[in-house]
């Protein structure tokens, strides 16, 4: 049996930087994909139009062959005439990290409503903002962003969601991307939405629940994977054929040392790393709950009608054949260049699709 899949389009990952993105970079068409939507969290984070695109150059250099849709970090430094000049350039969005939720967002904002002619700005030239949807744990970020109390990892997103509906509500026309939702309280959030905000997915958290990551460093992600309940409504949706739900992986790779590895002081690296095996893997988990005739349009059509990024065929639309594994096929334990190694999530396991040929 084979699927062929048109034009794979991942809306949310992370390609790092330096030496490790040597490694990471090309892992993005390795596992099936042609369009990367690039997350900014980097050191420092990505604030300008003129990095961004220095950023997109340093990718291309190492892989020419993905598109790569930039996206600014929402910070201080960032004003209404950035988002236009970014615009004009080709910049597809713009993250927002709620201060210390997860890797790299130390600098991240503490209120919304000063951001309101940022998003003002997006709103009149149409770019997307993409928003982590969880509220800090931290007391002392949560008092200054005047977020409830008693914050911890698994109420963190639903706690968030008022937020979502206040800036959609203020800014109905601004594209807006509610990142990675785990939970059933964020999946009918979305609903309830007009047509301007979607939803990503990550295959993790169509995999994982609660239980997954407890005590296993390696399934550790931000945000965790919550209950099988929660779990359920992200596959039903998926399932339903939702169009304003759609693949983003949130690939998140960290050195080996840095997810296995925890101390007193210090907690282990927060990210799973789906890359190099997405496409098999999310063909093979809709399959598990019956749902791999969704396959086209959760990992290329809705996202692309949503992000406005059609196929272009005059470069001729590379389609990815998927098959089953003549014999056993396992995910490999480690990727190797150079010092830097990555170990992905699946390591070692089972799967039952492989691609048949990526010209």
């Amino acid at each position: 049996m084979s699927i062929s899949i048109n034009s794979p389009a991942d809306f949310h990952v992370h390609l790092r930087q330096g030496s490790i993105s040597e490694l990471i970079t090309p892992h993005v068409r390795k596992g099936g994909f042609d369009v990367a939507y690039v997350m900014p969290n980097l050191k420092p984070p990505v604030t300008t139009t003129e990095q961004a695109l220095q950023y997109k150059a340093d990718l291309e250099r190492i892989d020419p062959n993905v598109k790569y849709l930039m996206t600014l970090y929402l910070s201080p430094e960032l004003t209404p005439d950035e988002i236009r000049k970014a615009k004009q350039a080709g910049i597809a969005g713009v993250k927002s990290y709620p201060r210390g939720v997860t890797t790299n967002s130390d600098g991240g904002i503490e209120s919304y409503e000063t951001y309101y002619p940022i998003f003002e700005a997006m709103q009149q030239v149409d770019m997307v903002l993409n928003l982590h949807g969880e509220v800090p744990s931290d007391a002392e970020a949560a008092t200054l962003m005047s977020f409830p109390q008693n914050i911890h990892v698994l109420n963190a997103e639903p706690s968030f969601l008022p937020h979502l509906f206040k800036i959609h509500n203020a800014f109905p026309k601004l594209r807006i991307v509610l990142e990675h939702a785990t939970t059933r309280a964020a999946v009918e959030a979305v609903k309830k939405c007009g047509p301007t905000v979607a939803c990503s997915i990550t295959a993790h958290h169509l995999a994982l629940i609660v239980d997954d990551w407890a005590g296993q460093s390696w399934n550790f992600c931000k945000p965790v994977a919550k209950f099988p309940d929660d779990r359920q409504a992200l596959r039903d949706v998926v399932k339903e054929g939702h169009p304003r739900f759609f693949l983003g992986s949130d690939s998140a790779p960290h050195p080996p040392a840095a997810k296995s590895t925890s101390t007193p002081t210090h907690a282990c690296a927060a990210g799973v790393y789906t890359s190099p095996i997405l496409l098999p893997l999310v063909a093979h988990l809709l399959e598990s709950f019956g749902a791999l005739d969704k396959l086209q349009n959760f990992v290329s059509g809705f996202g692309r009608a949503f992000y406005q990024e059609p196929i272009d065929q005059s470069k001729g639309a590379r389609v990815i054949k998927l098959r089953r594994p003549s014999s056993k096929k396992i995910v490999d334990d480690k990727y190797v260049l150079g010092n830097e190694s990555l170990i992905p999530f699946w390591a070692g396991k089972e799967i039952g699709w492989e691609i048949e040929e990526d010209d």
